[in-house]
Parts: C-alpha cells; sequence; structure tokens
C-alpha cells in the first residue's frame, strides 16, 4: 500500500466515524426531523449578441444573488428570448413540464408577466418589452414545453401641427 492509499483509507474511516458519532449525539433525532430540505436548485446563464451588437447576459433560475449570498426562491425563472420584429415583438419561454392551463400570461403593454403555480412547478417571469405593444393582439402557444407569445406593435401616433415650408 503506498502513501496515498494510507491516506485515502484513513479519510474513510475518518468519514465513518464522524458519520457514527454524530447519530450517537443525544438529541439528534429531534434535530434530524427538524430539518428542512430545500431544492432542486436551478441557476444558468444564456449568452447571446443583441441587435447592437454587443454581447447579452440573461440569468434564469430559482437561486437569485443578493448582497448577503445567493437566496432560494420558490418559483423558477424561465429561459425567455425576445424578438423585436417589424411589425410585432416575440416572446419565447421555456417551461417545461406544465400543461397550457396552467400558464398565466399578462400584458399591460410595456411589460409581460409568464406565471404558472402549480404544486409541482412554479415558474414567474417580469419582463419589460423592447416597444409598446397592444395586448388584445396577442396570440401564444404552447407546445413541447415551449411558450411562443406573439405581439403586435403600437404604431406611434403623429403628434403636433404641420408646419408649411415656404
Amino acid at each position: 500500500m503506498d502513501l496515498f492509499e494510507e491516506f485515502e483509507r484513513i479519510e474513510e474511516e475518518f468519514d465513518e466515524w464522524f458519520r457514527r458519532s454524530v447519530r450517537e449525539m443525544p438529541g439528534w433525532e429531534e434535530i434530524e426531523r427538524g430539518v428542512r430540505v430545500y431544492g432542486p436548485y436551478y441557476y444558468g446563464v444564456s449568452v447571446s449578441i443583441g441587435p447592437d451588437g454587443r454581447p447579452v447576459i440573461r440569468e434564469f433560475g430559482n437561486i437569485k444573488p443578493t448582497r448577503f449570498g445567493p437566496r432560494f426562491v420558490e418559483e423558477r425563472e424561465p429561459l425567455v428570448d425576445v424578438m423585436e420584429e417589424d411589425d410585432e415583438v416575440v416572446v419565447i419561454a421555456e417551461l417545461p413540464g406544465v400543461e397550457k392551463e396552467d400558464i398565466d400570461l399578462r400584458c399591460d403593454g410595456r411589460e409581460l408577466i409568464i406565471s404558472v403555480d402549480t404544486e409541482r412547478r412554479k415558474y414567474y417571469k417580469q419582463l419589460e418589452l423592447p416597444s409598446e405593444v397592444d395586448p388584445s393582439s396577442a396570440r401564444a402557444s404552447y407546445k413541447n414545453g415551449v411558450l411562443e407569445v406573439k405581439l403586435k406593435k403600437v404604431r406611434p401616433e403623429r403628434k403636433g401641427e404641420r408646419i408649411k415650408v415656404e
């Protein structure tokens, strides 16, 4: 047996001794019953190139950074992609494991809220749209865990009075 194998054996013995000692501590059963299990945890980033040629980094998941360290939130933030076309805004969101009846969409013209609140899955995303849209024009479809929302842009009205050029 070489030196490294001996260290591994000692480490395994110590781990087993520690686990056994903790289980034999007085009151361990009460502590174990009061332990709350959190999770599962999801966190990721999506990196793409924006229309201005600069990188766009989006975070998603159910871990939120705070100044005191990461914080677990019950609802998961879905991965969302927003595309601005000539006459509409298209939002694509990944919402695996839900039924279309469980998806709640809200739009006020400048913001879109995607929400799912079931016993098994919770998603929430509030996003600012790149252009003002007409909420009554919205069309949404959900297939294979992917939600697609299409919203027609509001055409800006011309304001002011026409000035004649002489």
